[in-house]
C-alpha cells in the first residue's frame, strides 16, 4: 500500500461524499494504490450510513467507527494506528483541506522529507478569529518546548517511519501539533491559500478552541508551574516590603488608624494569586490522574472489517 488517507469524521453527513468524489477524482490517474480510512467519531446523524455505502462500493474505503465521540486526538490516532500505507496523510472532511495537496506532499516525500506539512494563510478569516490565534501562537511558543507555527495543523503527510515513531508516544492527553513537532524529521513546508468551510457549521468554538489551547500548553512543559513559583517569590518579596514600610510607618507617626482598603486589596490579591495557582497544579494532577488509569484513547464499535468478515 503506497498511501493511506487517514479523515476524522464528526457530523460531517454534508460534505463526506463529496470528499470522497472529490479524492477519487484527484487520484484517478496515479500510478499507486491507496486507501481512504474514514474514522466515524460517534457522528449524530447520517455519516456512518454513509461510510457504510462508501465501503460496500469502494473496497478502497475503510472504516472506523467508535462507540461515542472521543475527540479529534483520539479519531487520528486511531487513523494512523490503522493505517498500512508507507505515507500517511491526516486531513478533514470539510474540504478546507485541499485534495489537490497530495500529489505534491507524495512528491516531496519521495525526496527524503519524513514530514510534508501543508500551512495555510488566513485570508479570508474572521478578525477576532485571526486575532486570537496569531495571540494564541505568541504566547504557547514562550511557554512550550517545542516550536508551532501559525497556519500549520494536523493537514500533512507522513512517512511510515514518522507514524511508527508517533504511535511510540502513548500519553493520553494527546496535543497532536506538539508530537509532531516533538519526533523531527526532515520537514518540508506547502503553503496554500485558506478555503472557506462550504456547508455545515465548524466544530471550533471558542470554547473548545480555548480548551485545546490550554491544552497546548501544559501538555508540553511544567513552566506554567515554574511561574507560580516565581509569582509567588515575587509576591513575597513586595509583602515582606510593605511590612517593612508600614513598620517605619508606625515607628514614625504610631499607630494609625488601620486601612480598610489596602487590608481588602491585598487579601484580594494573594488570595486571587493563591486560586490560580492552585488550578495550575490542580490541572497537572488530574493529568497524572488521566495517565496512571491507563484507560484505552477510544473504544471501537465496528470497522469496515468487522462487516466483512460477518459477509
Amino acid at each position: 500500500m503506497r498511501l493511506s488517507i487517514v479523515v476524522p469524521c464528526y457530523n460531517e453527513e454534508q460534505t463526506l461524499e463529496k470528499f470522497y468524489i472529490t479524492i477519487r477524482e484527484t487520484l484517478r490517474d496515479c500510478n499507486f494504490s491507496y486507501e481512504l480510512i474514514l474514522i466515524n467519531d460517534g457522528s449524530k446523524d447520517k455519516t456512518q450510513q454513509i461510510m457504510d455505502s462508501l465501503s460496500s462500493k469502494d473496497s478502497r474505503v475503510r472504516f472506523v467507527s467508535f462507540s461515542k465521540n472521543f475527540g479529534k486526538e483520539a479519531a487520528m490516532l486511531a487513523g494512523i494506528t490503522y493505517a498500512k500505507g508507507n505515507n500517511v496523510i491526516l486531513m478533514d472532511a470539510d474540504l478546507q483541506h485541499p485534495p489537490s495537496l497530495i500529489l505534491e506532499m507524495i512528491e516531496k516525500a519521495e525526496l527524503g522529507y519524513d514530514q510534508v506539512i501543508a500551512k495555510r494563510n488566513r485570508n479570508g478569516e474572521a478578525f477576532s478569529r485571526s486575532l486570537f490565534t496569531r495571540i494564541y501562537y505568541k504566547i504557547i511558543n514562550s511557554l512550550v518546548d517545542v516550536e508551532l507555527t501559525d497556519g500549520i495543523g494536523d493537514f500533512r503527510l507522513l512517512t511510515r517511519k514518522a507514524v511508527d515513531n508517533l504511535l511510540q508516544l502513548k500519553e493520553f492527553n494527546r496535543f497532536s501539533k506538539g508530537l509532531f513537532s516533538w519526533i523531527g524529521f526532515n520537514e518540508y513546508i506547502i503553503e496554500y491559500d485558506n478555503v472557506v468551510r462550504e456547508n455545515g457549521d465548524s466544530k471550533w468554538s471558542f470554547k473548545r478552541l480555548l480548551n485545546y489551547g490550554i491544552d497546548g500548553v501544559i501538555s508540553f512543559n511544567n513552566k506554567p508551574l515554574r511561574i507560580a513559583i516565581y509569582f509567588g517569590l515575587i509576591v513575597t518579596f513586595f509583602d515582606i516590603l510593605y511590612v517593612l514600610f508600614m513598620l517605619i510607618r508606625i515607628v514614625i507617626y504610631g499607630v494609625d488608624v488601620p486601612g480598610y482598603f489596602t487590608t481588602i486589596a491585598s487579601i484580594l490579591l494573594i488570595g486571587g494569586l493563591q486560586l490560580f495557582f492552585m488550578g495550575i497544579v490542580g490541572e497537572y494532577i488530574g493529568r497524572i490522574y488521566y495517565e496512571v488509569k491507563k484507560r484505552p484513547h477510544y473504544i471501537i464499535q465496528k470497522t469496515s472489517e468487522m462487516i466483512d468478515s460477518e459477509d
